[in-house]
């Protein structure tokens, strides 16, 4: 299967969008072109991104192609591992559902930031008070 005709899944988080591949190989990830470890520096977001992939050990079995926009890095990696859990789940959903939807790894995040409310500095904060 060539990277143009595998089935892709998407993930979102924050404000951040990102399309998976999982094609059959070595393990090789890679997201906007680069190497998963060259693209996000901690490695925090590397262990969640993997999690899908490690929780069914089957992290040398697949290739990760991945393309993020929007948000920070945080979201793009949230993004991702859900879009990963997705695919796996696609491929073998017998196998893998249960055991990706009690990790967590199926549920979409929707906390997103609280918008900002006229009349004030912040979502919430207000102005000093003064007596005077």
């Amino acid at each position: 299967m060539s990277n143009a005709t595998a089935p892709r899944s998407t993930g979102r988080r924050k404000e951040s969008v990102a399309r998976v591949q999982l094609v059959p190989g070595t393990g090789k990830r890679t997201v906007n072109g680069k190497s998963f470890a060259e693209y996000f520096p901690t490695p925090t977001l590397l262990m969640l991104i993997d999690q899908p992939l490690v929780l069914l050990e089957q992290a040398d079995k697949w290739d990760v192609v991945a393309t993020a926009s929007g948000g920070g890095l945080s979201g793009q990696a949230g993004a991702i591992r859900l879009g990963i859990a997705r695919q796996l789940d696609k491929i073998d959903t017998e196998a893998n559902h249960t055991a990706l939807r009690r990790s967590g790894c199926l549920t979409r995040d929707a906390r997103a930031v609280e918008r900002k409310k006229y009349g004030r500095r912040g979502a919430r904060a207000r102005f000093q008070f003064s007596k005077r």
